[in-house]
């Protein structure tokens, strides 16, 4: 049976409210299936994650179903291969059809299905990650995923529930939502084709980035502490060294 830790997750956020109000502390997100990164270019192609946590104590995480938009249909959708993971896609038809390079698509991908195999599932503490490519991106503002997350014991958490309107309470089971910008918007900000590609590799990569160049600050720090002792050091050698010597005892 799925523990959704509410109770403790309640608590937590009690203390942490406090924490925030006194010593300016951030709060992390709850634990949901999300869309990463979270905005991408109409009319271009975007490489997005699902990311999918264990939110289960006792059980793991199995399958996976994706269902796209049914208003805004993707001519072009493909998966990353996950190891131990099967995927299957499942289409629809669509009409009128979707124009594309000039060619005519009367299919659409409605939904896509990752099943766990062998010891692949998501564990408990542990989450995955289920990258697809898919274009050309509809001209509207946004897309919502709505997902299904089976666990080993037959419990299904449903990631559907659509954005809240402003002002009003988060949702319980928030969907993934991908922000689409206007192509124009995109192209005067400097964007370029396969930017969003290219900002996923830069998320990606920012861990590493980030620990090397503290790595390296803290590297130059030692140095610059050592250049300046060993400066210290040289200077009372130097000033022993002028000193006058002492006249010779009578």
């Amino acid at each position: 049976m799925i523990r959704p830790r509410r109770t403790a997750t309640a608590a937590a956020l009690a203390l942490g409210a406090t924490l925030v109000g006194v010593l300016g502390l951030a709060l992390p997100a709850s634990a949901h299936v999300t869309v990463n990164p979270k905005e991408a270019s109409q009319g271009g192609y975007g490489r997005v994650a699902f990311r999918v946590p264990n939110e289960s104590d006792t059980a793991s995480t199995t399958k996976i179903e994706v269902n796209l938009p049914e208003n805004a249909p993707i001519a072009s959708v493909s998966t990353i291969p996950v190891p131990g993971w099967t995927v299957s896609l499942e289409k629809r038809k669509v009409d009128p059809p979707l124009e594309v390079h000039g060619s005519k698509v009367t299919e659409a991908v409605a939904k896509i299905i990752w099943t766990a195999t062998a010891d692949a599932a998501v564990k408990p503490e542990q989450f995955q990650e289920f990258g697809v490519s898919m274009g050309p991106l509809p001209e509207v503002d946004q897309l919502i995923f709505k997902v299904l997350q089976t666990y080993s014991d037959g419990e299904i958490a449903r990631w559907i529930d659509e954005p809240a309107a402003p002002g009003a309470e988060a949702p319980e089971h928030p969907a993934p939502v991908l922000k689409l910008t206007p192509a124009a918007a995109a192209a005067s900000a400097g964007a370029t084709p396969g930017a969003s590609v290219a900002a996923v590799a830069r998320t990606e990569g920012d861990g590493d980035e980030d620990e090397g160049n503290s790595a390296a600050l803290g590297l130059g720090i030692a140095g610059l502490v050592a250049g300046l002792a060993g400066l210290a050091l040289g200077g009372l050698a130097f000033a022993r060294t002028r000193r006058p010597a002492a006249p010779p005892a009578v």
